[in-house]
C-alpha cells in the first residue's frame, strides 16, 4: 500500500566544529499516499536532510514525523531498520553505493530481500521489469555489465525489492545524459502507477516537471511548491513567505512592506518608499 508522510514543526540541527548548525527550521509538509514529489532547491538548503529523516537515517530534533502508521520521532532504531527493509526503500546517490558488483541484477534483489518476513515478496524478474530492465538478459549482467542508466535503473530496483509504500531517492539522475534519466524517470511513474509514494531529491527543475508535485526547500524550510506547472509560495504557519528571486531582486531583504488585502481575494504587497531607498 501506498504510504502518506506528514512533517510537522520538523526540526535537524548537528554539530560542527562546536557550533550547532540548524538544517531544518520547521518543515510543515504532508504527501499523500501514491503522489509523486520531487524536493528541490540549492546545495545546502536542507533537502536531502529532509529525505534522511524521511527514512529514518536521522533522528529528529525537534517536531513531528509520521510515515504510514511509523512515528519516526518516538520509533527505536530496531524499529526504524525494520521500516527501512519493509515499508520504505532508500536510493542513496550513485547507483554504485546501492549495488554489489559481484552479484547479478537479479542476485542484487534477491539480497535485498534477505531477512524479511512476514510480506509476500514480489519475483526480482517482475521488479526488473517495473524498471524496464527485463529485455536481452539483462537480470543475469553484473552491474558493471551495464550502461550508466541502467545502473541506475538497477538501483531503484533494489530499493523496491520489498515492495515498499514509500521509496525515496536521492540524486537519481545525476550525472546521466539526457536519454538515460528520461528512462530513470519513466521508470520512477512505473513505480508510482504500480502504488507506491515516490519522492525524490534532485537539482534538475526539468526532473521536477516530471514528477507531480515540486516542494522547494529554502534555508530549511518549505519556500515554495508547483503543482501542474504553476509555482506557489508558501505561507508558514508562523507567517512568513519566501519570495520567489525575482521578487527578492525588486524588494531586497529588509526592504519594509505594506500587505493590503484586496476586495477580489487577492493581497497587494507595497514597499514603502524609503525603506527602499534606505536598502539600496
Amino acid at each position: 500500500m501506498s504510504l502518506a508522510v506528514t512533517c510537522r514543526g520538523l526540526v535537524y540541527i548537528y554539530r560542527l566544529e562546536g557550533y550547532d548548525v540548524v538544517a531544518l527550521s520547521g518543515v510543515d509538509l504532508d504527501i499523500s499516499p501514491g503522489e509523486s514529489v520531487a524536493l528541490l532547491g540549492p546545495s545546502g538548503s536542507g533537502k536531502s536532510t529532509l529525505l534522511s529523516l524521511l527514512a529514518g537515517l536521522l533522528p529528529p530534533s525537534a517536531g513531528r514525523l509520521t510515515v504510514g502508521r511509523h512515528d519516526l520521532v518516538r520509533a527505536t532504531p530496531a524499529e526504524l531498520q525494520a521500516l527501512r527493509a519493509t515499508d520504505v526503500g532508500v536510493v542513496l546517490q550513485g547507483a554504485s553505493r546501492n549495488l554489489l558488483p559481484y552479484l547479478t541484477a537479479e542476485q542484487n534483489i534477491r539480497f535485498a530481500q534477505r531477512g524479511v518476513r512476514g510480506r509476500d515478496l514480489p519475483d526480482p524478474r517482475e521488479v526488473l521489469a517495473m524498471v524496464g530492465l527485463s529485455a536481452r538478459g539483462r537480470n543475469r549482467q553484473r552491474p558493471q555489465r551495464l550502461s550508466p542508466g541502467e545502473r541506475q535503473r538497477l538501483a531503484l530496483a533494489v530499493g523496491l525489492a520489498a515492495r515498499p509504500g514509500l521509496l525515496l531517492a536521492d540524486e537519481p539522475t545525476s550525472q546521466l545524459d539526457t536519454r538515460a534519466r528520461d528512462e530513470v524517470l519513466t521508470a520512477l511513474d512505473a513505480v508510482r502507477r504500480a502504488g507506491t509514494t515516490v519522492v525524490v531529491v534532485t537539482h534538475d527543475p526539468d526532473v521536477g516537471l516530471r514528477m507531480g508535485r515540486t516542494v522547494t526547500i529554502r534555508d530549511g524550510r518549505v519556500g515554495a511548491e508547483g503543482r501542474r506547472g504553476e509555482d506557489y509560495a508558501v505561507v508558514g504557519r508562523d507567517g512568513t513567505v519566501h519570495l520567489p528571486q525575482e521578487v527578492l531582486r525588486m524588494l531586497p531583504p529588509g526592504t519594509l512592506v505594506g500587505v493590503e488585502p484586496q476586495p477580489d481575494g487577492t493581497v497587494l504587497l507595497v514597499p514603502s518608499p524609503a525603506s527602499v531607498e534606505d536598502v539600496q
